[in-house]
């Protein structure tokens, strides 16, 4: 006679509900994962629930994204943010094994007869006009330098990315275009060059640009219904900013201010090296860090009551907030006084701009401060 109750399905009926092998499920139940809701005494068959399948759905999806146990349990079983932890650190290997994959494959590619593939991507001009304004015054103008000078462009997938540097500053623009075909890859171009090229495209609705293999060394070809062009992209290493960006603190302080009265308060300090800009609840405050005089005292969005006081240079910071968009900018700081911070546009997710803080020297006696 069958004791089991009514409820239990037996392992095969359980495996083809959740697209898994009953030797799978026999595993899983060994290693403590996932474990049967009754086993017959008698014949030691393995019964389960309806209430098991999300459990050993999302066991399924981890395993087939990759994740060791290990690092499966520790999403199934541990606190939300372990487990978002383990999954963020596993999808970065994942995209860096894809990136080395793509690299490996593309070398094989161009050594075929036939020569190198060919990219083609399509921006909008206007677009791309708006990547090249708001990335190419991040980076360097020293001679001794010359790759920082660039800005570099790569493209994979469903997105174009613009990323520049001197190393005060930092500034990402990606792009979604409305066609990609081929391989993925990168280039670096002259920061003026891509500059000149956007101001040519501004007026056109799309634009596509067809780059060669990376390391091909042939010019770029960019087109549009009015004509074309070529770029030659120039040689070096860019900086490994993947690293840098996974490298950052999460922002302790968060303030928002009106975009174009921080700059005006910025020039209004007049040419000096170096502004402090204090943070306190609801206000910003921003100063000459050499004087006691007056400081011009903003209006922002912050809740914290705890001033925060950083220095910046005015040049490096104001042509940051210039690059953004819209009326309202984000600043985002790190507890660590020495990390970059973040300056992003309120209404653009996709432009991000990091500024290096500078030393502030002591504050005079009576300075200005926020309460």
């Amino acid at each position: 006679m069958d004791d089991t109750p009514p409820d239990l399905m037996t392992i095969s009926a359980f495996a083809r509900r959740v697209a898994l092998a009953p030797s799978a499920l026999r595993f899983y139940d060994d290693c403590r994962v996932l474990l049967p809701a009754h086993v017959d005494p008698v014949t030691g068959y393995r019964h389960y629930t309806a209430a098991q399948e999300p459990r050993a759905v999302l066991l399924r999806d981890l395993r087939a994204a990759g994740l060791a146990l290990t690092d499966v349990v520790a999403v199934l079983d541990g606190p939300a943010e372990g487990a978002r932890e383990v999954l963020e650190r596993h999808r970065a290997a994942v995209r860096e094994r894809g990136r080395a994959a793509d690299a490996a494959i593309g070398a094989v590619l161009g050594a075929l007869p036939g020569g190198p593939p060919v990219t083609e991507f399509t921006l909008g001009g206007a677009e791309l006009a708006s990547a090249a304004r708001q990335v190419a015054p991040a980076a360097g103008r020293d001679p001794g330098h010359p790759v920082l000078g660039c800005v570099l462009v790569e493209f994979e997938e469903d997105e174009v990315r613009f990323v520049a540097t001197d190393r005060y500053r930092f500034a990402l623009r990606t792009l979604r275009p409305s066609a990609l075909t081929g391989p993925p890859g990168r280039f670096l171009i002259d920061a003026d060059a891509l500059a000149a090229l956007g101001a040519w495209a501004a007026r056109s609705a799309e634009v596509t640009v067809a780059a060669g293999a990376e390391g091909a060394g042939t010019p770029l070809t960019v087109r549009h219904p009015g004509g074309s062009r070529e770029v030659v992209p120039a040689d070096g290493a860019f900086p490994a900013y993947r690293e840098m960006l996974a490298a950052l603190d999460g922002p302790a302080h968060r303030v928002v201010v009106d975009r174009a009265a921080l700059i005006a308060a910025l020039d209004a300090c007049g040419g000096v090296p170096v502004v402090a800009v204090e943070l306190g609840r609801d206000r910003l405050l921003v100063s000459r860090p050499d004087t006691g005089g007056p400081a011009s005292r903003l209006a922002a969005v912050r809740e914290e009551a705890e001033p925060v006081r950083t220095g910046f240079d005015p040049a490096v910071l104001a042509s940051a907030l210039e690059a953004a968009v819209g009326p309202d900018v984000l600043l985002e700081i790190s507890a660590a006084p020495a990390r970059p911070v973040l300056v992003r546009s309120a209404d653009q997710g996709c432009f991000t701009t990091l500024v290096m803080p500078v030393a502030l020297p002591a504050r005079p006696p009576g300075g200005g401060r926020i309460g």
